[in-house]
């Protein structure tokens, strides 16, 4: 169906503000939204209401409402039960706004990839220049930044040069967590325990005993313990005994979302309650190569 420039912006400002608003809309409201004239949107009103694209809903709180046909004439899915994905300008939240689409206009350029954004929700705030970020996305929380390089009002459209792409697979955390991990007895000398570490190049171990993990030994503990003087002291004198746990069936989002609220680099995986996996940042890092 072929449209005006102005019945695609009378339409888009319909279904932003009657989301927004979860109700029918005033033509006031869009004329006001548009900059037009109130009177230039009733009479458009009436040849969309012929096309079959808007319904008005009478009374005092009445209006009018998108129908699913005006969805389908500005390529939007409609949908009933929609997950927001939020859109950023200039690292400030867009309100009211999420994304309807992310599609990818460049990629073969090996320094130049342009993608473009489909908003349901107010765009006229942005300017060639800005920085953009949508997302993430509900299923593999997807997020996508950069500088916007061109607006389409009369799609709703933002066209942008892309500087950042990140996306976490939809898996949860016990396809990437460690169960066969080098690990260290509780009763293992400080001695020990460094030359452990130092042969296998890592900073830390998880303290087994009878198979579960009861503290983590790092070489800060191991520092802080030669400092007060206790070298003769066990592991399990010295370990970390708070660990910082999280669920298997976890997804590897939440998890990144751990390693930086906690600050910390390692968790510590629970399996049906018993605590025998350990998931780094480095695992998290490995899966992100793209070999």
């Amino acid at each position: 169906m072929e449209l005006t420039p102005i019945q695609k912006d009378i339409l888009i400002a319909l279904i932003n503000l009657q989301r927004e608003k979860d109700r029918a809309v005033k033509g006031e409201e869009i004329a006001e939204l548009i900059s037009r004239n109130p009177g230039t949107v009733r009479n458009q009103m009436q040849s969309l209401k012929v096309l079959e694209l808007v319904e008005g809903v009478p009374g005092p709180k009445g209006g009018y409402k998108a129908t699913g046909e005006a969805y389908e004439a500005l390529s939007i899915t409609a949908m009933d039960h929609e997950a927001s994905v939020p859109i950023f300008r200039n690292d400030q939240l867009v309100d009211g706004a999420t994304v309807a689409e992310i599609s990818f206009t460049t990629v073969r350029h090996p320094d130049l990839c342009h993608g473009m954004l489909k908003v349901l929700g107010n765009i006229k705030g942005f300017e060639q220049g800005d920085i953009v970020q949508a997302g993430p996305t509900p299923v593999n929380k997807l997020v996508v930044r950069g500088e916007i390089v061109g607006r389409d009002d009369t799609q709703n459209t933002l066209v942008f040069s892309i500087n950042e792409m990140i996306s976490l697979p939809k898996k949860p955390v016990k396809n990437y967590a460690r169960t066969n991990m080098i690990s260290i007895s509780g009763n293992a000398s400080i001695q020990e325990t460094a030359r452990m570490l130092v042969d296998n190049g890592i900073h830390g171990a998880p303290v087994l005993d009878d198979g579960v993990i009861i503290g983590v030994v790092t070489f800060t503990d191991i520092g802080d313990a030669v400092g007060s003087g206790k070298m003769t002291a066990k592991v399990k004198d010295i370990m970390t005994r708070d660990l910082i746990t999280i669920d298997a069936e976890t997804s590897l989002y939440d998890a990144v979302k751990m390693f930086d609220s906690h600050n910390i680099g390692y968790l510590i995986v629970s399996f049906d309650g018993v605590l025998k996996g350990l998931l780094s940042k480095k695992d998290v890092f490995r899966e992100l190569v793209v070999y």
